[in-house]
């Protein structure tokens, strides 16, 4: 049942900082370290330059002169083991409860136990009792249930956007059927509406369809999303179908969405394999709109689409040629608090 008092924050609601977790040689990135950590620095100054950063890694001493180019007085350090780098899926989900921020703390399983995610899977609560958050930030352990930031989104005035292949993929919640588990969205995050896709891949995407790599809200009435425009693509017919989806679903005024189409990233390879390079994975910070860009001519081409859809915010390129190598791009490192939590 609907419960008003809590809310979803939409990603454009105003921001306190945003969550990086750091790579390290211990990682999969370790063989082209330097390379990712030129993408990350890049994050880092244009979120710092408007905003709190909270950088989790493993040594921060080495890390903070890295990062001269950045306004330090906007970094918190956070040192403690980890994984891998995807903030966006084991990082907290903040919502609003009677006006309060409250930390949610889902399992992370590695997308269904594809990956190692133990070290991951404590950083929430790590930085929670260390004191990390502003004291008045309240904290809920969810991890009877296992959900990824990347693999919601919301509009912040209770319609959430998201994957059947994701939420309800075997490994993760396999017990609980579609409408347990639609229910139980609705009432954690206080919804209105759940639209589910059907429709829409990315090959080489580890996270089963997270919806963060296919539509993504751009305010209550507007959604952007990957248009594949070549027929011998092998992704046209099930992006046609997401269209098609997008298109028959409503708001909660009953209105059809406007829909912006972003292209279709052009191919990238690793020896053999596709990876899941897209537009979709940008980043709403304060004042701004983080979007990756993959060294081609359909880079500017996203990025005034984008631009249509966030008219009075500044458009920011980052190169995140680097981060698809590991089959994930900007927003997918990534997680936002809403005002009030750091």
């Amino acid at each position: 049942m609907h419960n008003p008092n809590i809310i979803l924050p939409a990603e454009w609601a105003k921001q306190s900082g945003v969550m990086l977790t750091w790579p390290h040689e211990g990682t999969d990135w370790a063989n082209m370290l330097g390379e990712v950590e030129e993408c990350f620095i890049a994050i880092a100054k244009a979120i710092s330059d408007r905003e709190k950063l909270l950088i989790v890694s493993q040594d921060s001493q080495l890390l903070a002169r890295k990062l001269n180019k950045c306004r330090s007085e906007n970094i918190v350090f956070a040192g403690y083991p980890l994984n891998d780098t995807w903030a966006r899926d084991h990082g907290a989900i903040t919502v609003m409860k009677d006006g309060k921020p409250t930390l949610y703390d889902f399992t992370f399983n590695g997308w269904g136990m594809k990956f190692a995610a133990n070290f991951d899977n404590q950083i929430t609560t790590s930085l929670y009792r260390n004191g990390i958050f502003r004291k008045d930030v309240q904290y809920e352990n969810k991890q009877h249930f296992v959900l990824e930031g990347g693999s919601l989104e919301s509009d912040g005035e209770g319609t959430l956007l998201t994957t059947r292949d994701c939420l309800l993929s075997i490994n993760r919640n396999q017990h609980l059927k579609e409408a347990v588990i639609e229910k139980q969205l609705i009432d954690l995050f206080g919804l209105q509406q759940v639209l589910w896709l059907s429709s829409g891949y990315l090959a080489g995407d580890d996270t089963d369809s997270h919806i963060d790599t296919l539509a993504r809200f751009c305010d209550p009435q507007t959604i952007a999303y990957v248009k594949c425009e070549d027929v011998n693509d092998e992704h046209f017919v099930a992006l046609k179908r997401m269209e098609q989806e997008l298109t028959a679903f409503r708001t909660l005024k009953d209105k059809s969405y406007k829909l912006i189409p972003l292209p279709m990233a052009d191919p990238v390879f690793d020896e053999k394999d596709r990876l899941p390079a897209t537009y979709a994975n940008f980043l709403i910070i304060n004042g701004a709109v983080l979007v990756p860009f993959y060294n081609s001519p359909k880079d500017q081409i996203a990025a005034q689409q984008i631009q249509k859809a966030f008219p009075e915010r500044e458009i920011i390129g980052i190169d995140c040629s680097s981060l698809i190598k590991q089959h994930g791009s900007l927003h997918c490192v990534t997680m936002q608090f809403t005002e009030g939590v750091l």
